[in-house]
């Protein structure tokens, strides 16, 4: 197999690896065929208006200003006097469209939908505006379209302000708040005039929804903490309460409106959000009006351990706290329209003011409502599994649901409402448990595939390596023990096997990729048969002690790397080991200065993993002092490359040209920043610098000389000018930072090879890229070759974790895209933040390439080893994901296999892209011919 195709087969399989674990854990678990469920007694309110505070934290809403006072007078009185509060729990993402999709649908967003952004759910789903007579809402274009396109007929009426409004460099964002309360006004001020509008608003099961931007829009730009967002949460307060005083005038104070206020997720306090910190989780609820409870006075110690009841001083008064999803069939209650039929919401009935008949016959609508879902989705499970195969959710068999039913039924005949209620809530415990269970069903089977194909794949690949470059001893009678032809009709015999059983249990097409991949595979393992032969019979010959270190290190490096996924600190440990490298191996005696280097380099890179990850706020002179420092590394460079080898005039002025963007670019974060603040909004010429620097950070080291050393520095520093436009403060001085330490290790790497006795020394300003490779010096791999693709590996890591990024979505700060655009643009925003991110990966993988370039080997070759340490990496995740039982464990494993299966893909294609960048001559692959089993 030669390397193309190698790469090529390689990829697709990474590809499917990198594809399983979202159709294993991100399947829709929506399911549909439901009958919509109703509550049998009339509702205590005609119409309900949801009033949705985006981006507002709950102690925001419910604490006091340093001078004793509320921001909020009026949701504080209605929280003292007229309704019920508690704090609602939303999840993981704690993002603008899932909050919405569980308050108004009752579901945790599909997971599914991540493929799109959030944008848009791939599967339809109904919502209580779907349930509705007639649903007005007003606000963001992000968040009610999605709402309108999947209701059923033409009865939800979206009101929205262009897309552009949603600017962080905006004057006051509190506008788009004020837009909708002065669209509702004139709403219902048109009402009164309009007979036929009239006449529908006064319908009964009618539904308001306010969506109100700016407190998040404002909280991005400004902190939640700042001026700005504590005022927008005033207007908010003011604008409810002649809202409220609006509708009661409208319906001559008939005393049948319910009124919900909420959150969709909070923020952190650097005004980003994403993840579970119970500042982004915990969001306020307030609910008051027609079939709601009034506040309830308690003497005892409620049961709240959080001490946020004492901070608000609310200790007097009940909380109730609920989870977001349970606020949907609270709103289907008060005005009796079905519970929406995906809904996994549990009714909290201490909100209800009704009689406890119409508490009971509400529970049990609700649970025959989860139920109905269990019983599709076991129905489904049924259909596509072979009967003898089939395992039922034995709490929850069908004859124990029609016992559930029946006793529920009776208990609300005997008006046993509280036994009825118990009965109930047992009922949808047991329902949501058996909806986890059928939609995990086949997620065992599935793990089992992939981890089959990722230890055949992996086990290929080593032998691959062995077979080429390993000096074993052949033994050709024993190359023959499995005929190819006899394992081929095996194989095709399994595959066969396969497809019958999966296309009996009607599986996904998807099923077929996962569970034959492993047959080629592993085809392809035991071809090698006489490889692994070989290796067992020379492994006497071999150094074993020095084998097993190694092996023990390599061991030892990947745990290391797994557990700093985890803990970012234990990069620095490995940075400090890494530090001794030269003296341990006896390098430090013959390359001082260049092992001064290296020290010094891996404890100032130790420092930025011990940094704070998230929560820092813009530090502008930062910025400047990594341009300064680019300039002065650059200039040292220039200057040490100068006494050995002479520049051209053009390379001078490239070089110079570089230098004074390099300039530009690091002044211009601080101008943009200065204009933001002062609400001047983003300046055209900061803006079209950004986005050429951006435009030509790819291009520009391509006129550079083909030479190593030149154009190394020509890809550092365009990079970096890119990188300091996209930098807010600390993370700025990571590039250069970075830059130093891998020059020290291409230099520390010949020396390496020397004392070996490979090769003699080449200057790098001498070698060049786009010469012919002498194929007589291109030397085979070494165990030293293993420690090189170790170090890659681990500075890969190093270049993601060591810029304050972690494996989660609010570690990214939008003020990093400042300097390109500041309207909400979430697909250009992280495309901006994800080059950022790659960024540093670039120049870690040029200093690779050109490693393998001064110290004789095949690209290919070391690629091969840093493949198996990846996927090695990778499964290690794989076996995590399976291990935890609680969802946020199993997310942050998940997340953190995407990320190592994400890297290996960019690997993969990115040493196509550093060979573009380190040659002037579009070439793949160099010429050398490599032959594969």
């Amino acid at each position: 197999m030669r390397m193309i195709t190698f790469f090529l087969v390689g990829l697709t399989v990474h590809v499917v690896f990198f594809i399983s674990i979202f159709d294993i854990y991100f399947t829709s678990p929506l399911v549909h065929g439901m009958t919509p469920q109703f509550i049998p007694l009339v509702p205590p309110a005609s119409r309900l208006v949801l009033v949705v505070a985006d981006g507002l934290r709950a102690d925001s809403l419910f604490m006091f200003l340093s001078n004793g006072s509320s921001t909020v007078p009026y949701l504080r009185s209605v929280i003292e006097d007229m309704g019920t509060w508690g704090v609602s729990h939303t999840r993981v993402p704690t993002e603008s469209r899932p909050g919405h999709v569980a308050l108004i649908a009752g579901f945790y967003e599909d997971v599914s939908a991540v493929a799109k952004g959030w944008k848009e759910n791939p599967v339809e789903f109904d919502s209580v505006f779907n349930e509705s007579r007639h649903t007005w809402c007003w606000g963001s274009p992000d968040i009610l379209p999605m709402f309108a396109k999947g209701a059923s007929g033409d009865h939800v009426y979206t009101h929205t302000y262009p897309a552009q409004e949603e600017d962080f460099a905006s004057t006051d964002a509190s506008r788009l708040d004020s837009w909708v309360f002065t669209q509702v006004k004139a709403f219902f001020n048109s009402a009164k005039s309009n007979s036929s509008l009239r006449a529908s608003v006064r319908e009964d099961k009618n539904i308001f929804f306010l969506h109100l931007l700016g407190i998040d829009t404002n909280g991005h730009a400004h902190r939640p903490m700042s001026k700005e967002y504590l005022d927008n949460i005033v207007l908010v307060d003011s604008g409810v309460a002649e809202l409220v005083s609006m509708v009661e005038e409208f319906f001559d104070y008939d005393g049948r409106t319910a009124y919900v206020f909420t959150s969709d997720h909070g923020m952190t306090n650097w005004g980003s959000h994403g993840a579970g910190h119970p500042s982004e989780t915990l969001t306020p609820l307030v609910v008051w009006g027609a079939g709601v409870n009034k506040a309830h006075i308690v003497t005892e110690p409620q049961q709240y351990t959080d001490g946020y009841l004492k901070d608000w001083k609310l200790e007097h008064l009940q909380r109730v706290d609920v989870n977001q999803a349970d606020i949907a069939p609270l709103m289907a209650s008060l005005i009796g329209v079905p519970i929406p039929v995906n809904s996994v919401g549990v009714l909290p009935l201490l909100y209800l003011n009704n009689s406890e008949q119409f508490k009971a016959e509400s529970m049990y609508t609700n649970a025959i409502q989860i139920l109905e879902q269990f019983k599709t989705k076991m129905s489904q499970r049924k259909e596509t599994t072979l009967s003898f195969l089939f395992t039922p959710y034995q709490p929850l068999t069908e004859s124990k649901q029609a016992e559930f039913i029946h006793k529920a039924r009776i208990l609300i005949q005997l008006e046993k409402y509280d036994d009825a209620v118990s009965l109930c809530q047992s009922l949808i415990s047991r329902s949501l448990e058996g909806l986890v269970y059928y939609h995990t069903y086949d997620r065992f089977f599935l793990g089992c595939s992939v981890v089959l194909g990722f230890v055949g794949w992996t086990s290929y690949v080593i032998l691959v390596i062995l077979k080429t470059h390993a000096s074993l001893n052949r033994h050709p009678n024993l190359t023959k023990q499995i005929p190819s032809r006899s394992l081929a009709w095996l194989c095709i015999c399994v595959a066969a096997v396969i497809t019958v059983f999966l296309l009996i249990q009607r599986s996904p097409f998807t099923y077929y990729i996962y569970c034959l991949l492993p047959v080629p595979v592993w085809y392809s393992v035991l071809k090698e048969f006489g490889t692994i032969t070989d290796v067992i019979h020379s492994a006497p010959s071999l150094p074993i002690w020095k084998c097993m270190g190694y092996f023990v290190l390599v061991a030892f490096g990947i745990e290391l790397l797994v557990v700093s996924f985890f803990h970012r600190a234990m990069l620095t440990v490995g940075l400090a080991v890494l530090s001794l490298w030269p003296l341990l191996s006896g390098l430090f005696g013959k390359a001082k200065m260049r092992s001064v280097s290296w020290f010094l380099g891996c404890l100032c890179l130790a420092a930025f993993p011990m940094m704070p990850v998230v929560g820092r706020e813009p530090n502008m002179h930062l910025v400047i002092c990594a341009g300064l420092l680019t300039l002065f590394t650059s200039a040292c460079f220039l200057w040490s490359s100068r006494q050995k080898t002479s520049l051209h005039l053009g390379d001078k002025q490239q070089f110079v040209t570089q230098m004074l963007h390099v300039a530009v670019c690091a002044y211009v974060p601080s101008l943009t920043h200065a204009s933001l603040q002062q609400k001047q909004g983003l300046p055209l010429l900061n803006q079209v610098i950004s986005w050429s620097t951006l435009a030509s950070s790819i291009f520009v080291p391509l006129l550079s000389s083909t030479r190593l050393f030149h154009r190394l520095l020509s890809i550092f520093l365009s990079l970096t000018s890119t990188y300091l436009l996209l930098s807010t403060g600390l993370e700025a001085l990571f590039p250069p930072v970075l830059s130093w330490l891998m020059f020290v290790w291409i230099n520390i790497e010949q020396e390496a090879l020397l004392s070996q006795g490979v090769s003699s020394r080449q200057e790098l300003s001498v070698i060049d890229f786009s010469a012919n490779i002498d194929i007589t010096r291109v030397r085979q791999l070494k165990l030293d070759d293993i420690r090189r693709s170790y170090f890659f590996v681990f500075f890969i890591i190093t270049a993601f974790f060591g810029t304050g990024n972690i494996a989660s979505i609010n570690s990214f700060d939008p003020a990093s895209v400042y300097c390109f655009l500041t309207v909400f643009n979430p697909f250009i925003m992280g495309g901006l933040m994800m080059w950022k991110v790659i960024i540093p990966f670039i120049i870690v993988m040029c200093t690779f390439e050109t490693i393998q370039v001064a110290t004789q080997l095949s690209s290919r070759s070391l690629f091969l080893i840093v493949l198996v340490i990846s996927d090695l990496m990778a499964l290690h995740f794989f076996f995590l994901v399976q291990d935890y039982g609680s969802w946020l464990d199993i997310g942050t494993s998940i997340s953190h296999y995407v990320i190592v299966m994400s890297m290996t893909i960019f690997l993969m294609l990115l040493s196509v892209v550093t060979h573009i960048l380190t040659s002037k001559r579009l070439i793949l692959w160099r010429k050398t011919k490599m032959h594969f089993p």
